[in-house]
């Protein structure tokens, strides 16, 4: 199964940039996690760490979650795989597979994008308890690029660890 990436636009206005270019790295992260077994995608990359291609997944799931709904959209939500709201829980996915890390951050990306597309402006604000202050939609945009061009650069490595492919 091949995941369709479109790049981002060369021009455009702001909000348009921003959603193409997180949907670009969102897009990047399922591509790395391509025609792996739930075996590979739990590989670990060194011991002692817990960092895995479906550990990225999970706490991306989190990550879209924490921001866009509770932070944007004022959920009150527990995590998916914390009850204590260590957001490194997700990378534990010894257990996970596939279908339930996947489906999980899909739903996470859907809600997301609803939240993003109904905000009026980038400017709507919500308060996040972990900085202590309201946070723009702008600014969880940016949050949640940086994260997943972070995180990309963990799933290159580890793909590259299990089967050697590279690039994109």
């Amino acid at each position: 199964m091949a995941t369709e990436r479109i790049g981002p636009p060369l021009r455009g206005d702001e909000r348009a940039t921003l959603r193409a270019f997180l949907d670009f790295h969102r897009s990047t992260l399922a591509m790395k996690c391509d025609d792996l077994s739930d075996e590979d995608l739990r590989r670990r990359s060194v011991p002692p760490s817990a960092l895995s291609l479906l550990g990225l997944v999970r706490h991306m799931a989190e990550v879209e979650r924490h921001w866009f709904r509770r932070t944007i959209a004022g959920e009150e939500l527990p995590l998916l795989w914390s009850d204590e709201m260590d957001f490194q829980a997700a990378y534990d996915a010894s257990t996970s597979t596939r279908p339930e890390a996947f489906d999980a951050w899909r739903a996470e990306v859907e809600h997301s994008r609803r939240i993003e597309e109904g905000a009026a402006s980038l400017d709507v604000t919500g308060y996040n308890a972990r900085w202590g202050e309201d946070v723009s939609l702008r600014a969880v945009m940016l949050h949640l690029i940086h994260e997943y061009a972070r995180h990309n650069g963990h799933a290159d490595l580890l793909r590259e660890g299990i089967d050697g492919t590279v690039g994109a």
